[in-house]
């Protein structure tokens, strides 16, 4: 079956989620709650495809099943309850742990099955479910907002069920074989390019829609724990499991270099060498964009500038995020531009280098860093117009 989005080449994981949610909302797929922008988008028809997860070998044999708390898997939950097998949720932005149990009553009816299938539900029939529980995980299903044939995902761009899949590995609680399923529209299986995944980015190995069951194949590797050098400072007092899982893995002798660590250490070596593969730097193309009027360009210093000024784009900032936040990380990270060209409401900026040597240098500190709660998006960007 083809593709019903095309997405044209050097697309990035942000436009590709925009043009979905658009088609969504503009084709009325989406469902409540809408808009379905920002969101695992909600779509009419979520509860059919669903319903193929009783046709799934590893559905029907699991014992455990860990679904995610959107819209669109609320009948997965269901049916795993239904199924008499111990449902986990996760709980909503990892805020207060890892996984709630949910434990329907007593002789629950279907009717009573369904409420506690709902976020309310969640909420008011779960018990947590800590590290030292020894929980072992059959089946994971996520949603996504874009998925390939080929198994590769994009969520919504939070990264929060790559950090539970990398939870679940460092307690044990998933196996490299444990079965990874994702609940979306057709319209949301397209082609994704393969330079936009990172080590992080967990793979599916079946995608249900409302005509068809995908099989992946997918073999490349899911994440093999937590990446401890793409947390940052900000994300361990959000998520204060996370502290909890570093004390651990510490005690055990593994890297937990966090990511200020890791991004100092980065810059020392940079200061010692040159770049020795500068190619392999901006995979990603970000999307066309002409600087806007002066009055939204900030020269940060009076160097002159030369015919080699460099442009670094910066995408995936928060909207309420401010400039001055903005100036006090590039301190921070010795990366202040020539000048600054903020265009917070479309969540992007520009960042002019004196030359493409020190350009290079900033996407490789910049890059995967946490800036107001998001992970930003750093590339070289294209000639300005």
């Amino acid at each position: 079956m083809e593709p019903a989005l095309r997405l044209g080449a050097g697309v990035s994981k942000q436009e590709i989620r925009e043009k979905i949610w658009d088609y969504m909302e503009a084709q009325n797929i989406a469902d409540f709650p809408r808009p379905v922008h920002h969101r695992i988008p909600n779509f009419k028809g979520s509860s059919h495809a669903a319903e193929r997860l009783l046709h799934l070998q590893e559905f029907k044999m699991s014992r455990t099943v860990k679904v995610n708390p959107d819209a669109p898997q609320k009948n997965a939950r269901f049916l795993a309850l239904d199924g008499r097998k111990t449902l986990l949720v996760p709980t909503p932005r990892l805020r207060t742990g890892l996984f709630n149990k949910i434990v329907p009553p007593p002789g629950a009816t279907k009717e009573i099955l369904r409420k506690c299938a709902t976020s309310q539900g969640v909420k008011n029939y779960s018990v947590p479910i800590g590290l030292d529980s020894r929980v072992l995980v059959d089946l994971i299903v996520v949603g996504s907002v874009a998925v390939s044939v080929k198994g590769w995902r994009i969520g919504k761009g939070e990264g929060y069920a790559d950090m539970e899949y990398a939870m679940m590995v460092s307690m044990g609680a998933v196996r490299e074989e444990t079965p990874v399923v994702t609940i979306v529209h057709d319209c949301q299986v397209v082609d994704i390019p393969e330079e936009l995944l990172g080590d992080h980015d967990l793979t599916v190995d079946y995608i249900l829609t409302p005509t068809r069951v995908i099989v992946t194949g997918c073999t490349r590797p899911k994440p093999q724990g937590i990446i401890w050098s793409m947390v940052s400072d900000e994300m361990m007092k959000r998520i204060p499991i996370l502290k909890n899982l570093h004390f651990r893995e510490k005690k055990a002798g593994k890297d937990i270099t966090l990511q200020k660590e890791h991004l100092a250490h980065l810059k020392t070596s940079q200061r010692r060498a040159p770049l020795q593969n500068p190619g392999q730097i901006a995979s990603v193309r970000p999307p066309d964009t002409v600087h806007s009027s002066h009055r939204d360009d900030e020269r940060i210093t009076s160097k002159t500038e030369s015919s080699d000024v460099t442009t670094v784009y910066v995408g995936n900032i928060p909207q309420d995020a401010r400039v001055s936040d903005m100036k006090r990380t590039l301190r921070e990270c010795d990366a202040v531009p020539l000048r600054l060209n903020w265009q917070g409401a479309q969540g992007r900026a520009f960042l002019d280098y004196k030359d493409r040597a020190t350009a290079e240098g900033v996407v490789s500190s910049l890059r995967a860093l946490s800036f107001s709660g998001n992970t930003l998006w750093v590339n070289l960007a294209k000639k300005q117009k």
